[in-house]
């Protein structure tokens, strides 16, 4: 009998309200694709980035639970090495490294060495 794998959660580079640029995918091709994170989904290193990827569904009406019919467009989420992080200070995006500092783990940009605000 197969064991049951366990969901972890993994510590990725981004946050919320982050700005960020997708780097590859259909995203990454359109004039904008650049947002702010939305969401963080660490078990399955997902983000939702606003205004990014927007995907167009179809939903049935209900009316006892008060759901009109029709199409609806929201924001479906991409896998978060699609995504660079965009330094405040330099305006570019970067990749990060980690260092201590006062005893807690800050994210540092790479390109011009600002702290980012946690």
């Amino acid at each position: 009998m197969k064991k049951a794998k366990t969901k972890e959660r993994n510590s990725l580079h981004v946050k919320k309200y982050d700005k960020v640029v997708v780097i590859s995918g259909k995203s990454a091709k359109a004039e904008n694709n650049i947002g702010v994170v939305k969401e963080v989904d660490t078990v399955n290193n997902r983000v939702v980035v606003e205004g990014v990827n927007i995907v167009t569904k179809a939903v049935r009406p209900n009316p006892m639970a008060g759901i009109q019919g029709g199409l609806t467009k929201f924001e479906a989420p991409i896998d978060s090495s699609n995504v660079m992080l965009i330094c405040p200070a330099c305006e570019k995006p970067t990749r990060i490294k980690y260092e201590v500092k006062d005893g807690k783990k800050v994210r540092v940009c790479k390109k011009c060495g600002e702290q980012f605000e946690n």
